[in-house]
């Protein structure tokens, strides 16, 4: 195998080549066990959530964010709830205002059907 082709003259070395692929893999198996992979996970709003769920929630959303995940904070609309989609924009708005010294929205919310969803990341 040819190790330094710029020099001159250039350098080769003979080596087992099956021993040089395990090496490999077993280097890029290192580099993947020491990064850490990032989750979504999920937080589940409703219109109409009331105070104490809302901080629990928010809590969890806080305690996701501290792990380094992203945040996906889903606002489901049942039956006629959909009519008021202002009402998923203001709790999406409160969240977002609640969280914000930990966390940085990723994407806005956005209505899809009737779920609003909008996507949340830690702060560097």
């Amino acid at each position: 195998m040819e190790v330094a082709p710029t020099s001159k003259p250039p350098v080769c070395r003979i080596m087992d080549y099956g021993k040089y692929k395990y090496q490999q893999s077993k280097r890029a198996q290192e580099a993947r066990k020491g990064s850490a992979a990032i989750q979504v996970k999920e937080v589940k709003f409703r219109p109409m959530t009331d105070d104490h769920d809302f901080q629990v929630k928010v809590r969890h959303i806080r305690e996701f964010l501290g792990e380094s995940n992203k945040v996906k904070v889903t606002v489901m609309f049942r039956g006629r709830e959909i009519v008021y989609p202002e009402r998923g924009q203001e709790v999406a708005a409160k969240v977002a205002k609640v969280v914000e010294d930990v966390a940085v929205i990723e994407q806005h919310p956005k209505l899809e059907g009737r779920n609003l969803t909008m996507v949340m990341a830690p702060k560097r």
